[in-house]
This record gives structure tokens, sequence and C-alpha cells, in this order.
């Protein structure tokens, strides 16, 4: 005689891949409005990025038109893009490349 859960575990049929959950980012794109020095502050202040690595970011941001500030789970990201809109950025989330 089988044990309930045997039997559940040889009912249980799926055709589905399982595959790693691949990490979210945040990026912050560029924008005619906002001052390169607020950009900076604004990555040192919520980021807590040392000066030379918010800076780093900035130019990214001014010169490519967008930086990768993040990178983790989705709840995470999506927690960033909403504070970045708070201080008038403009952020997305995606989910990152393999």
């Amino acid at each position: 005689m089988t044990s309930t859960i045997e039997q559940l575990d040889a009912d249980l049929v799926t055709d589905e891949a399982v595959r790693p959950d691949l990490p979210w980012r945040t990026i912050v794109w560029d924008d005619p409005v906002n001052l390169m020095t607020y950009v900076t502050y604004v990555f040192r202040s919520y980021f807590g990025f040392p000066r030379e690595e918010a800076e780093r970011l900035m130019l990214q941001v001014h010169n490519d038109g967008r930086a990768i500030v993040a990178t983790g789970d989705r709840e995470s990201m999506e927690r960033h893009v909403h504070a970045m809109h708070g201080y008038g950025l403009q952020a997305t989330v995606s989910r990152a490349e393999p």
C-alpha cells in the first residue's frame, strides 16, 4: 500500500522546464530636466554609492542615455524604481539578460 504523498508524487506530471529566475535590474534613463549634480546626489543619498561610483553612473546616464544602478529580485528593483520616480528621475525595471 502506498502512502498519500507517494501517490501524489506518482500522479504529478509536468511538462514545464524549470530554470533559475534571472535577476532583475533598475535602469535610470537620461532626461533633459535633472542636473548632473542632482543625479549624483540621488545616487549617493538613496543607494549609498561613494562619490566616485555615483559620478561614474551619472556620467553613464548622461553619455549613454541610461545606467544600470541596481540588480536583484524583482520586488526590490520595483521599490528602487518607485523611489527614483519620487526623486523625479526616469527609471524602469527589466529582466537581466542571460
